[in-house]
């Protein structure tokens, strides 16, 4: 598949991979150490690669790090389809065989955590480890909380959910309506809706920059935005988390944003803790985004456990 030069409003220049007809587009920075695996980081719905470049500016300088935009997202292209962990499974695992060459270590942040699962446990060949932050998914037997388990949960949590309370399961049935849909995409696109969502999710309100409210305003002018946004509410739940668990063998590295208010961090690490007892994790003082809150606390602990995984596997 062939590879082009894209311009990038990043620091670090980015490049477009064809996959199955589509632009997707990734960045990459440092160089390759042969005892040391390469990094995949994933973004959060609504995010993409920019939101990786604190993390990005350190971790290269030990490793050889990529970070891509999931299909639908940022500046990869936004087609038509029903968008959900299967695709991005293979999106991401695809990317590895074709770009990267080598099995790598995967990160990602919220639904970028989800599908980074999915690859960990459904096609293991790809990853030599994987690193979740405050990862969404739905569990097969969930309680009650105010995790994110749906892709929808995480656009407008507060306005989803008042409306859930006023209107009940009403509320589905008319936001799958085409006009209805438009105007809620409206809504959250506005800069003041994006700050104001930040603010519930940043613990940190200096973290939240007229430049982080830009980066992730801009793909929601993109062409075919509205119809990513639409998918969400007719993309299926995918596999359980419990099961992908299960299915995992790789190391496994849990970092947690303990002030976030989208879920229970330590109710949900109990759950991974019963499925997948052998894990690390460590909890920082960070909302739901612990990478780009708190990127000087995290990064070490990112770097140190991927040399003690390589040092493992010598």
């Amino acid at each position: 598949m062939q590879v082009t030069t894209a311009s990038s409003t990043t620091p670090i220049p980015g490049k477009y991979w064809q996959w199955r007809g589509y632009n997707v587009y990734y960045v990459k920075a440092g160089e390759k150490h042969s005892q040391r695996p390469p990094l995949l980081l994933v973004h959060g719905f609504g995010a993409s690669t920019d939101h990786w470049r604190k993390n990005i500016a350190e971790l290269c300088r030990d490793f050889e790090v990529y970070a891509i935009d999931l299909l639908g997202f940022g500046r990869s292209e936004k087609p038509k389809l029903q968008y959900g962990g299967d695709l991005w499974r293979d999106q991401l695992h695809e990317f590895i065989a074709e770009v990267i060459g080598e099995r790598a270590v995967l990160a990602g942040n919220s639904l970028g955590g989800y599908a980074s699962l999915c690859v960990a446990a459904q096609r293991a060949d790809s990853v030599a480890g994987l690193v979740l932050l405050n990862s969404a998914g739905p569990f097969s037997k969930d309680q009650p909380t105010t995790e994110p388990e749906t892709l929808q949960s995480e656009i407008e949590p507060s306005l989803i959910q008042k409306l859930n309370t006023l209107l009940g399961n009403i509320v589905k049935l008319i936001f799958k309506q085409p006009f209805a849909q438009f105007l809620l995409f409206q809504y959250i696109r506005q800069p003041w809706v994006i700050r104001r969502t930040l603010e519930k999710v940043y613990l940190d309100k200096s973290a939240i920059t007229e430049q982080l409210i830009a980066e992730i305003r801009r793909p929601s002018g993109d062409k075919g935005a509205f119809d990513v946004f639409c998918s969400v509410f007719s993309t299926p739940q995918g596999e359980k988390v419990d099961v992908l668990l299960q299915q995992l063998t790789c190391p496994l590295l849990l970092l947690w944003g303990e002030a976030d208010p989208w879920m229970n961090a330590k109710e949900r690490s109990q759950k991974y803790r019963q499925y997948y007892p052998q894990l690390t994790e460590y909890y920082l003082k960070a909302g739901h985004c612990p990478h780009d809150e708190v990127p000087s606390k995290l990064n070490p602990l990112f770097r140190d456990w991927i040399l003690s995984i390589a040092r493992r596997s010598e």
